[in-house]
């Protein structure tokens, strides 16, 4: 297990070719916030800017990166949380371009951020998942689902002081979909860790990188933790 407090554009370029199994990541998300021209250029930053001023895709997530990815992975197996307006992008460049199989996973909130000015309720969240031809799918009834109705815990909002953290069992089920026991897990957009979490408990190796230095305190005090409790995983 390797964590890096650094902007992955640093970090990545010094990542093995096809060295990666699996990549899980939650980048800046490109949001619509109202009929007025502004965007929220990412959930995890809230900086507003206008049309004129958006680039084509939040700042620190580009192209550029989805290269570095594709490189270090042994076969593209990715799964990206996105917002809706960013799918159009993404099946592009790995579907069209690249001729990935994908499926897009959705997760439903029961109890969503009551913003209703102008536009739907932000209700849902997506993750596309694109794998090549040929990569497998393993996991079980279960783990296989694409569809989760679960509340947003604004507990663990609290508690890890991120605004945007995702639910440990929907991580360990993508992971346990794509990976066997042991395989190399990375995720350049680590946030609080959540993902390494996961990895612990299914016994799966992890690279995490987190460029804000509170979100990586947080993740490393998080893993320190869980390998002090660790439990034998399942293989």
């Amino acid at each position: 297990m390797a964590i890096f407090n650094d902007d992955c554009k640093n970090i990545l370029p010094t990542i093995d070719t096809g060295s990666v199994d699996l990549v899980l990541i939650d980048p800046p998300y490109e949001i619509r916030t109202n009929g007025g021209g502004s965007i929220m250029r990412s959930e995890k930053q809230f900086k507003y800017l206008t049309e004129k001023q958006l680039q084509p895709i939040s700042s620190g997530f580009d192209e550029s990166i989805l290269a570095e990815l594709v490189r270090v992975l042994k076969k593209i197996n990715l799964y990206i949380w996105c917002s809706k307006k960013q799918i159009p992008w993404l099946l592009s460049y790995f579907v069209t371009d690249r001729g990935c199989n994908y499926d897009l996973i959705t997760w439903h909130k029961p109890n969503p951020v009551p913003a209703i000015s102008n536009k739907y309720l932000t209700d849902t969240e997506y993750c596309l998942f694109f794998r090549e031809k040929g990569v497998r799918v393993y996991g079980t009834f279960d783990t296989k689902k694409t569809y989760y109705i679960q509340p947003y815990e604004r507990k663990l909002k609290n508690k890890y002081k991120h605004p945007t953290i995702k639910p440990l069992n929907i991580i360990k089920n993508l992971i346990t979909n794509s990976t066997e026991y042991g395989a190399m897990v990375l995720d350049c957009y680590a946030g609080t860790g959540t993902t390494g979490v996961a990895c612990n408990e299914l016994g799966r190796d992890f690279v995490g990188i987190e460029i804000n230095p509170e979100y990586y305190n947080v993740m490393e005090a998080r893993l320190r933790y869980e390998n002090k409790a660790k439990t034998p995983p399942v293989k």
